[in-house]
Protein backbone atom coordinates (compact mmCIF):
# COMPACT_ATOMS: atom_id res chain seq x y z
CA UNK A 1 0.00 0.00 0.00
CA UNK A 2 1.09 3.53 -0.38
CA UNK A 3 -0.45 6.80 0.37
CA UNK A 4 -0.54 8.95 4.01
CA UNK A 5 -2.09 8.01 7.22
CA UNK A 6 -2.97 10.53 9.99
CA UNK A 7 -4.37 10.21 14.01
CA UNK A 8 -5.59 12.89 15.82
CA UNK A 9 -4.39 14.38 19.11
CA UNK A 10 -7.16 14.96 21.71
CA UNK A 11 -5.40 16.95 24.32
CA UNK A 12 -6.51 20.20 26.32
CA UNK A 13 -10.04 20.27 24.33
CA UNK A 14 -7.87 20.61 20.80
CA UNK A 15 -7.48 18.38 17.92
CA UNK A 16 -5.05 18.22 15.39
CA UNK A 17 -3.92 15.89 12.71
CA UNK A 18 -0.54 14.32 12.45
CA UNK A 19 0.41 12.78 8.99
CA UNK A 20 2.85 10.32 8.64
CA UNK A 21 4.83 10.26 5.31
CA UNK A 22 4.24 7.76 2.27
CA UNK A 23 6.11 4.86 2.54
CA UNK A 24 5.71 0.85 1.86
CA UNK A 25 4.20 -1.58 3.78
CA UNK A 26 2.08 -0.18 6.59
CA UNK A 27 1.25 -2.37 9.67
CA UNK A 28 -0.48 -0.87 12.29
CA UNK A 29 0.94 -1.66 15.92
CA UNK A 30 -0.15 -0.90 19.43
CA UNK A 31 0.47 2.86 20.00
CA UNK A 32 3.96 3.94 21.18
CA UNK A 33 3.88 5.12 24.84
CA UNK A 34 4.60 8.65 24.52
CA UNK A 35 0.87 8.84 23.53
CA UNK A 36 -2.26 9.38 25.92
CA UNK A 37 -4.36 6.48 26.81
CA UNK A 38 -7.26 7.42 24.87
CA UNK A 39 -5.52 8.37 21.79
CA UNK A 40 -6.61 5.94 19.10
CA UNK A 41 -3.42 3.00 17.60
CA UNK A 42 -0.87 4.34 15.12
CA UNK A 43 0.29 2.79 11.88
CA UNK A 44 3.51 2.68 11.02
CA UNK A 45 5.87 1.93 8.56
CA UNK A 46 8.18 -0.83 8.05
CA UNK A 47 11.04 0.04 7.48
CA UNK A 48 10.50 3.17 9.80
CA UNK A 49 10.87 6.76 8.53
CA UNK A 50 13.15 9.24 9.86
CA UNK A 51 10.91 11.46 11.56
CA UNK A 52 11.13 15.40 11.52
CA UNK A 53 9.64 17.45 14.77
CA UNK A 54 6.48 18.29 12.86
CA UNK A 55 5.89 13.91 13.47
CA UNK A 56 6.30 14.38 16.97
CA UNK A 57 2.87 14.88 18.95
CA UNK A 58 2.83 16.50 22.35
CA UNK A 59 5.58 18.15 22.52
CA UNK A 60 8.22 15.44 22.23
CA UNK A 61 11.13 16.20 19.61
CA UNK A 62 13.17 13.96 18.06
CA UNK A 63 16.19 12.94 19.30
CA UNK A 64 19.33 14.72 17.61
CA UNK A 65 22.83 12.68 18.03
CA UNK A 66 25.25 15.52 17.17
CA UNK A 67 27.20 16.88 18.89
CA UNK A 68 25.69 19.96 21.36
CA UNK A 69 27.22 22.24 24.22
CA UNK A 70 25.79 20.95 27.54
CA UNK A 71 24.74 23.42 29.65
CA UNK A 72 25.81 23.05 33.16
CA UNK A 73 27.80 20.61 35.09
CA UNK A 74 29.23 18.04 32.42
CA UNK A 75 27.88 14.44 32.75
CA UNK A 76 30.63 12.03 32.03
CA UNK A 77 30.84 8.27 31.36
CA UNK A 78 34.05 5.97 31.73
CA UNK A 79 34.63 1.95 31.29
CA UNK A 80 36.82 -0.78 31.74
CA UNK A 81 37.74 -4.00 32.33
CA UNK A 82 38.60 -4.05 35.95
CA UNK A 83 38.79 -1.24 38.65
CA UNK A 84 42.26 0.09 38.54
CA UNK A 85 41.25 0.66 34.91
CA UNK A 86 37.98 2.54 35.44
CA UNK A 87 39.65 4.77 38.36
CA UNK A 88 42.48 5.96 35.96
CA UNK A 89 40.30 6.57 32.90
CA UNK A 90 37.49 8.68 35.65
CA UNK A 91 40.59 10.44 36.02
CA UNK A 92 41.67 11.70 32.87
CA UNK A 93 38.15 12.03 31.82
CA UNK A 94 37.32 14.29 34.36
CA UNK A 95 41.07 16.38 33.92
CA UNK A 96 39.89 17.32 30.35
CA UNK A 97 36.27 17.67 30.57
CA UNK A 98 35.02 18.60 34.20
CA UNK A 99 34.31 22.42 34.55
CA UNK A 100 35.85 24.21 37.36
CA UNK A 101 33.52 24.77 40.63
CA UNK A 102 34.82 25.87 43.94
CA UNK A 103 33.59 24.26 46.94
CA UNK A 104 33.12 24.51 50.82
CA UNK A 105 36.28 23.66 51.66
CA UNK A 106 38.48 25.54 49.57
CA UNK A 107 40.56 28.34 51.52
CA UNK A 108 40.83 32.15 49.93
CA UNK A 109 43.80 31.24 47.68
CA UNK A 110 43.05 27.90 46.46
CA UNK A 111 41.98 27.49 42.46
CA UNK A 112 38.68 26.16 41.68
CA UNK A 113 38.11 21.84 41.79
CA UNK A 114 37.85 20.36 38.45
CA UNK A 115 34.44 18.77 38.81
CA UNK A 116 31.60 16.35 36.81
CA UNK A 117 28.43 14.39 37.24
CA UNK A 118 30.51 10.97 36.39
CA UNK A 119 28.98 7.38 35.79
CA UNK A 120 32.39 5.01 36.22
CA UNK A 121 31.14 1.14 34.79
CA UNK A 122 33.22 -1.55 35.73
CA UNK A 123 32.40 -4.73 33.22
CA UNK A 124 34.29 -7.03 35.76
CA UNK A 125 35.42 -5.54 39.20
CA UNK A 126 37.25 -9.35 40.13
CA UNK A 127 39.43 -9.01 36.99
CA UNK A 128 43.25 -8.15 37.35
CA UNK A 129 44.60 -5.93 37.87
CA UNK A 130 42.46 -4.27 40.95
CA UNK A 131 44.67 -2.15 42.82
CA UNK A 132 45.94 1.00 41.47
CA UNK A 133 49.79 2.46 42.28
CA UNK A 134 49.07 5.85 41.95
CA UNK A 135 46.13 6.33 44.80
CA UNK A 136 47.02 7.91 47.68
CA UNK A 137 47.91 5.44 50.03
CA UNK A 138 49.18 1.60 50.24
CA UNK A 139 48.14 -1.75 50.37
CA UNK A 140 47.66 -1.75 53.94
CA UNK A 141 45.40 1.28 54.28
CA UNK A 142 43.74 -0.53 51.59
CA UNK A 143 43.31 -3.28 53.74
CA UNK A 144 42.00 -0.78 56.76
CA UNK A 145 39.59 0.67 54.72
CA UNK A 146 38.07 -2.51 53.59
CA UNK A 147 37.74 -3.37 57.12
CA UNK A 148 35.97 -0.71 58.13
CA UNK A 149 33.82 -0.36 55.54
CA UNK A 150 32.73 -4.11 55.20
CA UNK A 151 33.55 -5.73 59.05
CA UNK A 152 33.17 -2.24 61.37
CA UNK A 153 36.14 -1.86 62.88
CA UNK A 154 35.65 1.79 63.27
CA UNK A 155 31.72 2.03 64.43
CA UNK A 156 33.30 3.15 67.54
CA UNK A 157 33.64 6.06 66.36
CA UNK A 158 30.62 7.61 65.68
CA UNK A 159 29.42 9.83 67.98
CA UNK A 160 26.67 10.24 69.76
CA UNK A 161 24.06 12.48 67.86
CA UNK A 162 22.46 13.43 71.16
CA UNK A 163 25.70 14.98 72.51
CA UNK A 164 26.38 18.12 71.36
CA UNK A 165 29.98 17.94 73.29
CA UNK A 166 31.03 14.72 71.57
CA UNK A 167 33.12 15.74 68.05
CA UNK A 168 34.04 12.01 67.23
CA UNK A 169 33.19 10.99 63.81
CA UNK A 170 29.36 11.67 62.31
CA UNK A 171 29.24 7.99 60.73
CA UNK A 172 30.86 4.94 59.34
CA UNK A 173 29.21 3.60 56.35
CA UNK A 174 29.13 0.11 58.01
CA UNK A 175 27.15 1.43 60.16
CA UNK A 176 24.98 3.56 57.86
CA UNK A 177 24.12 -0.13 56.27
CA UNK A 178 24.65 -2.68 58.55
CA UNK A 179 22.92 -0.70 61.92
CA UNK A 180 20.83 2.05 60.34
CA UNK A 181 19.73 4.04 63.13
CA UNK A 182 16.56 5.08 63.19
CA UNK A 183 14.73 7.32 66.18
CA UNK A 184 12.56 5.03 68.43
CA UNK A 185 13.07 2.00 65.89
CA UNK A 186 15.19 -1.13 66.17
CA UNK A 187 18.72 -0.60 64.13
CA UNK A 188 18.24 -2.38 60.00
CA UNK A 189 20.74 -4.46 58.99
CA UNK A 190 20.22 -3.59 55.56
CA UNK A 191 23.03 -5.70 54.11
CA UNK A 192 20.70 -9.01 55.48
CA UNK A 193 17.62 -7.32 54.55
CA UNK A 194 18.56 -6.99 50.62
CA UNK A 195 20.76 -10.42 50.45
CA UNK A 196 17.20 -12.14 51.68
CA UNK A 197 15.44 -10.07 49.10
CA UNK A 198 17.47 -11.01 46.20
CA UNK A 199 17.77 -15.02 47.17
CA UNK A 200 13.95 -14.89 47.55
CA UNK A 201 13.42 -12.73 44.38
CA UNK A 202 16.50 -11.90 42.57
CA UNK A 203 14.80 -9.95 39.84
CA UNK A 204 13.54 -7.78 42.48
CA UNK A 205 14.18 -4.06 41.95
CA UNK A 206 13.83 -3.15 45.57
CA UNK A 207 17.42 -4.43 47.28
CA UNK A 208 18.61 -1.29 48.33
CA UNK A 209 20.57 0.40 51.18
CA UNK A 210 20.79 4.19 52.05
CA UNK A 211 22.85 5.91 53.85
CA UNK A 212 21.53 9.37 54.42
CA UNK A 213 19.44 10.10 57.89
CA UNK A 214 17.24 13.71 57.04
CA UNK A 215 16.82 14.45 60.58
CA UNK A 216 20.37 14.53 60.89
CA UNK A 217 22.98 15.20 57.64
CA UNK A 218 21.49 18.26 56.18
CA UNK A 219 22.90 20.33 59.30
CA UNK A 220 25.76 18.21 60.43
CA UNK A 221 29.08 19.15 59.23
CA UNK A 222 30.21 15.97 57.59
CA UNK A 223 27.41 14.18 55.86
CA UNK A 224 27.76 11.00 54.56
CA UNK A 225 29.31 10.90 50.64
CA UNK A 226 28.29 7.49 49.47
CA UNK A 227 24.36 8.14 49.43
CA UNK A 228 22.68 4.33 48.53
CA UNK A 229 23.39 0.98 47.00
CA UNK A 230 21.15 -0.79 45.02
CA UNK A 231 21.62 -4.80 43.58
CA UNK A 232 20.11 -7.14 41.46
CA UNK A 233 20.36 -10.32 39.59
CA UNK A 234 20.32 -11.33 36.18
CA UNK A 235 20.44 -15.31 34.97
CA UNK A 236 23.49 -15.86 32.29
CA UNK A 237 24.12 -19.31 31.28
CA UNK A 238 22.16 -20.69 34.12
CA UNK A 239 24.19 -18.73 36.61
CA UNK A 240 22.91 -15.88 38.83
CA UNK A 241 24.80 -12.68 38.61
CA UNK A 242 24.85 -9.90 41.14
CA UNK A 243 24.90 -6.15 39.54
CA UNK A 244 25.60 -3.53 42.04
CA UNK A 245 24.94 0.03 41.15
CA UNK A 246 26.35 2.59 43.81
CA UNK A 247 25.60 6.44 44.31
CA UNK A 248 27.74 8.83 45.74
CA UNK A 249 26.53 12.63 46.37
CA UNK A 250 30.06 13.79 46.52
CA UNK A 251 33.82 12.25 45.75
CA UNK A 252 37.06 12.89 45.95
CA UNK A 253 38.16 11.65 42.92
CA UNK A 254 41.36 11.31 43.28
CA UNK A 255 42.25 10.74 47.22
CA UNK A 256 38.79 8.90 48.06
CA UNK A 257 36.98 7.30 45.37
CA UNK A 258 39.49 4.40 44.69
CA UNK A 259 39.42 3.00 48.02
CA UNK A 260 35.58 3.61 48.16
CA UNK A 261 35.12 1.31 45.18
CA UNK A 262 37.57 -1.08 46.03
CA UNK A 263 36.17 -1.87 49.56
CA UNK A 264 32.47 -1.45 47.92
CA UNK A 265 33.52 -4.38 45.62
CA UNK A 266 34.69 -6.53 47.99
CA UNK A 267 31.31 -6.02 50.03
CA UNK A 268 29.72 -6.78 46.75
CA UNK A 269 31.34 -10.23 46.72
CA UNK A 270 29.91 -10.31 50.40
CA UNK A 271 26.73 -9.74 49.58
CA UNK A 272 26.84 -12.29 46.43
CA UNK A 273 28.27 -15.17 49.22
CA UNK A 274 25.68 -14.49 51.74
CA UNK A 275 22.79 -14.33 48.60
CA UNK A 276 24.45 -17.93 47.77
CA UNK A 277 24.08 -19.57 50.97
CA UNK A 278 20.17 -18.12 51.72
CA UNK A 279 19.58 -19.64 48.59
CA UNK A 280 21.63 -22.44 48.24
CA UNK A 281 22.83 -21.71 44.56
CA UNK A 282 26.12 -20.19 43.84
CA UNK A 283 25.86 -16.16 42.83
CA UNK A 284 28.65 -14.83 40.88
CA UNK A 285 29.69 -11.01 40.82
CA UNK A 286 28.61 -8.99 37.90
CA UNK A 287 29.49 -5.07 36.74
CA UNK A 288 29.55 -2.35 39.17
CA UNK A 289 28.69 1.03 38.74
CA UNK A 290 29.64 3.79 40.27
CA UNK A 291 27.50 7.10 40.55
CA UNK A 292 28.38 10.17 41.58
CA UNK A 293 26.64 13.60 41.51
CA UNK A 294 30.10 15.39 42.15
CA UNK A 295 33.32 13.55 41.21
CA UNK A 296 35.74 16.33 41.77
CA UNK A 297 39.26 17.18 42.00
CA UNK A 298 40.48 19.61 44.55
CA UNK A 299 42.45 22.49 43.50
CA UNK A 300 44.48 22.78 46.39
CA UNK A 301 46.33 19.85 45.57
CA UNK A 302 46.40 19.59 41.48
CA UNK A 303 50.37 19.94 41.85
CA UNK A 304 50.16 16.63 43.64
CA UNK A 305 47.56 15.27 41.44
CA UNK A 306 49.54 16.47 38.27
CA UNK A 307 52.42 15.65 39.63
CA UNK A 308 52.54 12.07 40.91
CA UNK A 309 49.30 10.97 38.80
CA UNK A 310 49.28 12.86 35.38
CA UNK A 311 53.59 12.19 35.30
CA UNK A 312 53.30 8.39 35.40
CA UNK A 313 50.90 8.53 32.44
CA UNK A 314 53.76 9.25 30.44
CA UNK A 315 56.44 7.48 32.84
CA UNK A 316 54.93 4.18 33.24
CA UNK A 317 53.48 1.80 31.48
CA UNK A 318 49.15 0.58 31.96
CA UNK A 319 50.87 -2.71 33.72
CA UNK A 320 53.64 -0.46 35.61
CA UNK A 321 51.03 1.43 37.07
CA UNK A 322 49.18 -1.35 38.68
CA UNK A 323 49.10 -4.33 41.45
CA UNK A 324 47.47 -7.81 41.05
CA UNK A 325 45.88 -7.98 44.44
CA UNK A 326 46.14 -11.33 44.24
CA UNK A 327 50.39 -10.86 44.22
CA UNK A 328 49.46 -9.11 47.78
CA UNK A 329 46.19 -10.27 49.05
CA UNK A 330 47.83 -12.72 52.09
CA UNK A 331 50.17 -9.73 52.88
CA UNK A 332 47.13 -7.51 53.29
CA UNK A 333 45.38 -10.30 55.24
CA UNK A 334 48.00 -10.47 57.17
CA UNK A 335 47.57 -7.24 58.83
CA UNK A 336 44.42 -7.58 60.18
CA UNK A 337 45.44 -8.39 63.72
CA UNK A 338 47.34 -4.87 63.82
CA UNK A 339 44.64 -2.85 61.94
CA UNK A 340 42.07 -4.47 64.34
CA UNK A 341 44.98 -2.97 67.43
CA UNK A 342 45.06 0.21 65.76
CA UNK A 343 41.27 0.97 65.73
CA UNK A 344 40.85 -0.34 68.96
CA UNK A 345 43.76 2.19 70.01
CA UNK A 346 41.46 5.00 68.13
CA UNK A 347 39.27 5.27 70.69
CA UNK A 348 41.58 5.83 73.51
Amino acid sequence: MFGRNSYTERAAGNSKNFDWPAGDTIQTNPAPPFLLPNLPRLATLRPPPVLTEEFWPLGFAACDNTESLMKGIPVLHVEGDCIARAWENSLLELHQKGCSLKTEYDKPDDPPSKDATMLITITDPLAEPMIHKDFPGGPLELQEYVMEVCDGIKDHLVRDPNDPKDTRWEYTYHQRLFQYEVPALRPFDQIEILSQKLAKTPHTRRAQAITWKVWEDNDCYDPACMQSLWCRILEEDGVPVLSMNVRFRSNDAYKAAFMNIFALVQLQQRIAARISELSGRAVAVGRYAHVVDSYHIYGSYFKEFEGRFLGAQAKRSFEQRTLRYEDVKDMMEEARPMILDKARNMAK
